[in-house]
């Protein structure tokens, strides 16, 4: 939204008159001149005070203009739903300029009414063009219905109290443990109140962590920088040394210039500040500066002719005399202001905008560098933003956390210092290690290897279990393996989104002690002859054997009770060499693979596997044909099931040695 307050700070916003016409009454007259200096705690006063007195019926459109002029004060403020009230007046009593119905649409915005702002909105583009910053606008309250009120992100957000007071603190800057603020706090250096917000003028205050990392009560700055004039919104050099700081000086009988000075730290004070030189700052203003993360550049906010009220631009501070800035262009800079950068590195600065689609009055926004030098920007979303405004970030070093200002949750348009933190995703990957009978496999060694450059290993417990913690959007490769089996290969790739996930992955070794039942193979009956659907399963034997090059193996099949040892060896042996073949056709070398029918002579013993798919049957048991016959006749054939099988045993693992 377009229209700004002037709470964060009003020299740091900077002061720009309105020069509204006045009228006869005298009165309104001095409301009128103080809405020029850029004094709107007092105009917001004497507006009302004024509007108040005109009860008669031929003070209708008269009322209709200072109601528009006292909205445009609580505007400035950051009083949004005073704002709109005073605009929907202005309405009702035949304002004519269309823009009491836009300055509605904006304030309804920052007050978190979004279904009435886009109301208002589509009420002024029906009748009239919309202007890009317009349209944004709409966008953003359109945002903010969709939201439902509710967190796009998953950031945490919470005030800080110890940093805050009855007033208004914004702008946090880090600095190694150190946390420096503006604050308009009773307390301040100066005794005389801004008549642009009737607060104290501002300081720079600091909290420092001790041993323990614990922040501190707060304190003026120690040093010359705080005076009775506005100090705030300050940003360090790498070494922490030098201090880049936003002044205002207010002159009698003339504007408040607003520019950047610096400050050096000598024997923990800072100096008093000297002017930076920039080309043009005795005609604009120049504030809110923030060093690159190498020292090349200041960014900072001014409202030298750009692209909207006030843009971001930056100067290199390696070239020596004035410095000229460079404007960051139209993917930053919009018809509205940008303000507050923080190059967080060389490719990522954040700022805060009115002119981008928000939630409300000014946002945070998230601008990476791209190759061919476009910035592109996208909105932080909730609940770092809110209807209010959100500005002034930092980061903790290397987290996505850190301090923000925002004057959510304040009718005055007072605003506050947060906490902001995205938590870790927590992507888990548990699995078990066991044989083909499900038997667990205890200390089976399970590495996990990404393309992230990690490497982990676990020993697997006594019920073979595992567990790691991972990466998202990263590609794995695991392998299993203990004494007695053949080593397991695995591979896949965690989820890329931000959200917690759980992944699992079991391995089944191949004993080199016992014989390992190959699942889904089938025949026809009487026949030895495989089915289609059986080749899957012979298929993963194949690539075993091709991972495992040195290994040689006993195809074994076995038939249930049912008909004569004659017949049943028989088939069981075709049936085995069925399976080589296939095995042969696949590309495995045939003198790596022997073949045997066994017939019904090595019935089944109950396995774990086995007693999970059918509890009816007791571990242990061997399914005889005695038994058998002794079960009710579903279990029969169940058990007859059980019994018809393909297994394979390792005969030895160094072939070609």
């Amino acid at each position: 939204m377009h229209m700004r307050k002037f709470n964060p700070m009003s020299l740091f916003v900077f002061v720009v008159g309105l020069l509204l016409g006045g009228c006869n009454a005298p009165k309104l007259s001095v409301a009128d001149e103080q809405m020029a200096r850029g004094e709107y705690f007092d105009a917001s006063r004497s507006y009302r005070k004024f509007y108040k007195k005109l009860t008669k019926r031929s003070d209708r459109e008269l009322k209709g203009q200072v109601a528009f002029k006292m909205g445009e004060a609580y505007a400035k403020l950051g009083q949004y739903e005073s704002a709109a009230s005073a605009f929907s007046n202005a309405l009702r009593y035949g304002y004519p300029d269309s823009a009491a119905v836009i300055n509605m649409a904006y304030m309804l915005h920052g007050a978190g009414k979004y279904a009435e702002a886009v109301k208002a909105y589509e009420r002024y583009m029906s009748e009239y063009k919309p202007t890009p910053l317009i349209e944004n606008s709409y966008k953003g309250a359109k945002m903010g219905v969709s939201s439902g009120g509710s967190g796009l992100t998953r950031y945490n957000v919470s005030k800080r109290n110890l940093f805050n007071t009855t007033r208004s603190e914004f702008a946090p800057m880090l600095n190694g443990d150190a946390l420096y603020f503006t604050t308009t706090s009773e307390y301040v250096t100066g005794t005389s109140r801004s008549e642009i917000t009737g607060m104290k003028r501002s300081d720079i205050w600091v909290s420092r962590k001790n041993e323990s990392g614990v922040w501190q009560r707060p304190q003026a700055l120690e040093g010359e920088i705080n005076t009775e004039m506005d100090e705030g919104v300050a940003s360090f050099s790498p070494d922490g040394m030098t201090m880049y700081v936003t002044v205002a000086r207010r002159e009698p009988n003339a504007d408040t210039r607003v520019a950047i000075y610096t400050s050096k730290r000598a024997d923990a004070r800072w100096s008093a500040p000297v002017k930076l030189e920039i080309e043009g700052d005795s005609l604009y203003d120049y504030g809110h500066p923030s060093v690159s993360g190498d020292g090349k550049y200041l960014y900072f906010t001014s409202n030298r002719p750009g692209f909207g009220g006030k843009d971001i631009w930056r100067i290199n501070l390696e070239k020596r005399g004035v410095m000229t800035p460079e404007n960051l262009g139209p993917s930053i800079n919009t018809g509205g202001d940008e303000m507050f950068p923080y190059a967080r590195t060389d490719s990522v600065l954040y700022f805060a905008s009115n002119g981008h689609p928000g939630y409300g009055g000014l946002d945070l926004f998230k601008a990476t560098l791209k190759p061919l030098g476009i910035w592109e920007v996208e909105n932080m979303g909730r609940p770092i933003n809110s209807h209010a405004d959100d500005f002034g970030i930092t980061f903790e070093p290397g987290r996505e956390a850190g301090f923000f200002s925002s004057g959510r949750g304040d009718a005055r348009g007072y605003d506050n210092i947060y906490y902001f933190e995205l938590p870790d995703i927590k992507i888990s990957l548990t699995g078990n290690v066991s044989d083909a009978d499900e038997e667990p496999i205890a200390k089976a060694v399970v590495r996990i290897i990404g393309n992230d450059g990690s490497n982990q290993k676990m020993i697997t417990r006594d019920d073979g279990s595992f567990d790691f913690t991972l990466q998202r959007g990263t590609s794995y490769v695991m392998q299993a393996g203990a004494q007695g089996f053949l080593n397991a290969r695995q591979s896949f790739v965690s989820d890329d989104a931000e959200e917690d996930a759980e992944y699992r992955v079991d391995f089944t070794l191949v004993s080199l002690s016992k014989p390992n039942i190959v699942e889904n193979i089938f025949y026809d009956y009487n026949k030895a002859t495989l089915r289609e659907e059986s080749k899957k399963a012979l298929d993963e034997v194949a690539e075993m054997m091709r991972e495992n090059p040195n290994i040689t193996i006993e195809m074994a099949s076995h038939t249930d009770r049912v008909g004569s040892d004659a017949y049943n060896n028989d088939l069981s042996q075709r049936r085995a060499k069925s399976v080589v073949d296939y095995l042969i056709e696949s590309g495995i070398s045939p003198d790596r693979m022997s073949h045997k029918g066994y017939g019904k002579s090595q019935p089944k013993r109950v396995t774990k596997r086995i007693k999970r798919l059918y509890p009816q049957f007791d571990e242990g048991i061997v399914l005889t044909e005695d038994y058998v016959i002794t079960l009710t006749p579903e279990d029969r054939e169940i058990a007859d099931q059980i019994n018809r099988r393909t297994e394979f045993k390792i005969l030895s693992t160094d072939y070609g040695f």
